[in-house]
């Protein structure tokens, strides 16, 4: 059962190749119940099937970064922020300050380097190109019965009916469920 709406880019991939590669061991079985969106879509694709509730939905595929500028906040209360460093680059993306070119082009490079680690990570797992992930998929979240249609989910199964497959996959009882993935921000 995954049910986050998504989560941090640390540790993410390494929990998601965890679960593919125990694939062939154990059956793995991933629901998302209510939603699996960005991180935990990335973990949970990786599941031998993945379903999802009929109410359900998933997606995400994303990456996003943010900065906030309190420049202008602390200019107006008089309050005036000095920064000392050692090595450039060391205070970039800073909110005492605007946001320089060269610190945007770092930010963006490093959103664009997790957002390949995803596409390429939910390639794998859900044994599509990752071409169909950038094109059709995009970053947009769906629905149960249009994931299904995407190739991003199995089958559209209530929870119960999905556990029930787990455990015929798995042989008297054996199943290995991924139980709620911290909530962690892909």
């Amino acid at each position: 059962l995954i049910d986050p709406p998504g989560g941090e880019v640390s540790w993410v991939d390494e929990l998601a190749t965890i679960i593919r590669s125990a694939r062939g061991t154990k059956p793995i079985v991933a629901v998302a119940s209510s939603q699996m969106c960005s991180a935990a879509y990335y973990v949970g694709a990786q599941a031998d099937e993945l379903f999802v509730t009929p109410s359900g939905e998933c997606g995400s595929v994303g990456v996003w970064n943010a900065h906030e500028d309190w420049s202008v906040a602390y200019d107006q209360f008089g309050i005036k922020v000095t920064l000392i460093s050692a090595g450039e680059g060391k205070v970039d993306g800073n909110p005492f300050e605007p946001l320089s070119e060269d610190a945007k082009a770092r930010m963006q490079a490093d959103v664009d380097r997790y957002y390949q680690m995803f596409v390429t990570a939910v390639a794998k797992g859900r044994k599509v190109p990752a071409k169909a992930i950038q094109g059709k998929w995009q970053a947009h979240v769906y629905g149960a019965a249009e994931a299904v249609e995407l190739g991003m989910a199995d089958k559209v199964e209530t929870l119960d009916d999905a556990i029930a497959r787990a455990s015929k996959l798995g042989g008297k009882g054996r199943s290995m469920a991924v139980d709620q993935i911290g909530r962690a921000s892909c």
